[in-house]
């Protein structure tokens, strides 16, 4: 008769899920390109699990990361939950793609953000749906690293029929409408504009994360570097606009954490716990 631990490794061998990666191509007539997506799927999905669905801008930073078994661990223990994870990858238009749908900065950059919000939308996740086969009916996220976090913060925020949760990873909060040399002030940055001047509070929940050595720029001067002045300044904003902490909002400021990937691949596990707790 096996002994009290045999048992419990027994269990934890029935829970574990492996995770398999699928990578295809889907052509975009929004965006003129193909776009590369690596699909991350556990296996041995019955269909009477719940079943939960994550995209990540940068994809090809997802790839630098073991974001399988980051994966895999985060389902351990969570026998009636699935996570699928759509990494998608970003193009050589990034500059362009990514940003804040109808308000270029002062560069012009993100130019293209609203048709990357109709992929995202109208091209993307019909595609995902239609190869999942089944349907989605726990929580779906958007997510991204730097410049890739602000563009899933912006899709999220206008689609908040299709999106439950954002998750943004060192966000690049700074865009804005004009250069620092060209009378700039923070009531200049695109996002936290939006945020105010938005009608309606999207129904959704917020994680938000900055790492203390992300950059060393300080703008203003007052011994705090603008990725965490700029992401707390969101979360002023997310407050005022009548969201709540904990409840919505989650700031995570990771002490020594910088404006990479392995930084990122840290906090990660923290993002997947908060937004797909059990």
């Amino acid at each position: 008769m096996p002994g009290l631990g045999e048992i419990k490794d027994m269990y934890s061998t029935i829970l574990s899920v492996k995770v398999n990666i699928n990578s295809f191509k889907i052509p975009s007539a929004y965006l003129k390109h193909e776009v590369e997506i690596d699909m991350y799927v556990p296996e041995g999905i019955l269909g009477n699990e719940k079943i939960e669905l994550l995209l990540i801008n940068d994809g090809q930073d997802v790839a630098k990361m073991d974001f399988a078994k980051i994966l895999e661990d985060a389902h351990h223990n969570k026998r009636n939950h699935r996570l699928i994870v759509v990494a998608i990858k970003a193009s050589a238009d990034r500059l362009m793609e990514y940003g804040v749908a109808g308000k270029p900065d002062f560069k012009g950059r993100g130019a293209n953000a609203g048709l990357y919000n109709d992929f995202i939308i109208k091209e993307l996740l019909p595609v995902v749906k239609k190869k999942i086969a089944m349907p989605v009916m726990g929580k779906v996220a958007f997510a991204g690293f730097s410049l890739g976090g602000l563009s899933a913060f912006d899709v999220a925020w206008n689609n908040p029929s299709v999106f439950d949760v954002v998750g943004v990873f060192s966000g690049a909060f700074w865009w804005r409408k004009k250069d620092l040399t060209d009378g700039y002030t923070d009531a200049d940055r695109i996002i936290h504009e939006l945020i105010d001047s938005t009608a309606s509070k999207p129904d959704m929940k917020f994680w938000l994360m900055t790492g203390t050595e992300d950059e060393k720029a300080d703008r203003n001067r007052n011994l705090i570097i603008d990725s965490i002045d700029d992401t707390i300044d969101v979360v002023k904003c997310l407050l005022q606009k009548g969201y709540k902490r904990p409840d919505n909002i989650f700031y995570y400021e990771k002490v020594g954490g910088k404006h990479d990937v392995p930084t990122w691949e840290s906090a990660m596990p923290a993002f997947l716990n908060w937004a797909f707790e059990v």
